[in-house]
């Protein structure tokens, strides 16, 4: 698992409260553990709703169940904002957030640009290993990484499904309780 991949949840964490039909970034893979932001979770807020200082409705997401109270970006503006983490190729994660408010009010950032979360998903040193040994989640590696901007979270946990393809195709198409059935 590398920077820049995306781990999509299998049907081995349904009803998962935090990782059911999900689609992780992963923005930071190490030996001492990893970081990702779910992109498919969009809350029912706007940013604008939880900051006073900015007049644009940019969405927001839940990033995971670590410091959910705390506000991360990712965004493809890499060297314009000072302090930015490059995740891989032209996507970055946070970075001088006065600036990114700076370039939002002059029109510099767009939803293309950039995608706030609340909280991100965190796991220690082995756990991610152990959850992809156990079939948890599946990579995906997703081309161009620009494109992340432009997806439809509602239906993009499926999309990687179905291009995964085998038996998660079955999955992909299956109610999001499989038990309703």
């Amino acid at each position: 698992m590398k920077n820049g991949n995306l781990l999509v949840s299998t049907h081995h964490v349904i009803g998962d409260p935090n990782f059911h039909r999900t689609v992780v970034l992963l923005a930071k893979s190490e030996k001492k553990g990893s970081i990702g932001f779910i992109l498919n979770k969009k809350l029912q807020y706007n940013l604008d709703e939880v900051l006073n200082n900015i007049d644009i409705k940019f969405p927001l997401y839940y990033g995971g169940p670590v410091e959910p109270d705390n506000l991360f970006y990712v965004h493809n503006m890499g060297k314009e904002i000072s302090g930015s983490i490059l995740i891989k190729d032209s996507l970055f994660w946070n970075g001088n957030f006065n600036i990114i408010i700076d370039h939002i009010k002059k029109g510099k950032i767009k939803n293309n640009n950039i995608r706030f979360f609340l909280g991100y998903s965190g796991w220690e040193k082995t756990q991610l290993e152990q959850e992809f040994n156990q079939k948890s989640w599946e990579l995906f590696d997703f081309k161009p990484t620009s494109d992340i901007f432009k997806s439809n979270p509602s239906n993009m946990w499926k999309k990687c499904l179905n291009t995964i393809g085998g038996d998660y195709l079955v999955w992909s198409n299956s109610p999001d309780n499989p038990q309703m059935n």
